[in-house]
């Protein structure tokens, strides 16, 4: 079996490549484990400084993989998993980042896009909520910003993703932008950067401790309706779901 996951490091930064270009890098149930897997590489090294997570291909992540998606609870853990992890992790995007995608994006402590990158949080247009990613995204997020586009589905640019909170920086050229970042996290004490991240997520983790259970209810009722299996089937066949007026 393929990797699904990239890794290469450069002076103590573990870049994790999410390489699963014939589904657009979706969540589904093995890249959500291999991911994970790699992550808890990451935090058990001790000559990782920071993560870096990025995409291969056009899209960053396009949701949860509707044809294999993961359990709810092995995507809570991993967007637990980058909160907790030990060490800064950043998101480097080029790419298309849809729905639960977004969730990893507001999991990163930092994240960068390219001028050309776009977002949505598509899940109304099938038929569900944003549930689970909302442990991350809503005390990341502005709240009357977002509400826009999680009730409506539509993209917005990085620049509205900067103000919305769920991007650091947006430039022409990411890996320029992202420059200044490493080098001041190379800079830094491993010790030092665990506990400041611990300040920094402390209001996040808290949401995951008060409401994981009832958004990961919430996300299995929704997708077992058939207003999920409607929106679902109309995604697959490229067409508009039955309530399009």
């Amino acid at each position: 079996m393929s990797a699904l996951i990239g890794r290469t490091r450069t002076r103590g930064v573990e870049t994790l490549s999410l390489d699963s270009t014939d589904t657009r890098n979706a969540l589904s149930a093995p890249l959500v484990a291999e991911l994970a897997e790699a992550l808890t590489d990451c935090g058990k090294d001790p000559d990782v400084r920071a993560v870096v997570l990025t995409h291969t291909g056009t899209t960053f992540c396009a949701g949860a993989d509707l044809r294999n998606p993961p359990d709810p609870d092995a995507l809570v853990g991993l967007l637990r998993q980058i909160v907790e992890l030990p060490k800064p992790v950043l998101a480097r995007i080029t790419g298309h980042v849809r729905a639960g995608g977004l969730g990893l994006l507001a999991a990163c402590d930092i994240a960068a896009a390219a001028t050309e990158a776009t977002f949505a949080f598509t899940e109304v247009r099938i038929g569900v909520a944003p549930a689970v990613i909302s442990l991350p995204v809503i005390p990341r997020t502005d709240p009357r910003a977002l509400a826009r586009y999680y009730l409506t589905g539509e993209r917005f640019a990085p620049a509205e993703a900067v103000r919305l909170g769920l991007l650091t920086t947006t430039a022409d050229d990411v890996d320029e932008a992202l420059a200044p970042v490493l080098d001041g996290l190379r800079r830094s004490s491993p010790q030092a950067l665990a506990e400041t991240k611990q300040l920094l997520t402390a209001r996040v983790l808290e949401t995951f401790d008060r409401d994981a259970a009832q958004l990961t209810a919430l996300s299995a009722r929704l997708f077992s309706t058939a207003h999920a299996r409607e929106g679902m089937t109309a995604f697959l066949e490229r067409r508009d779901a039955a309530w399009v007026v």
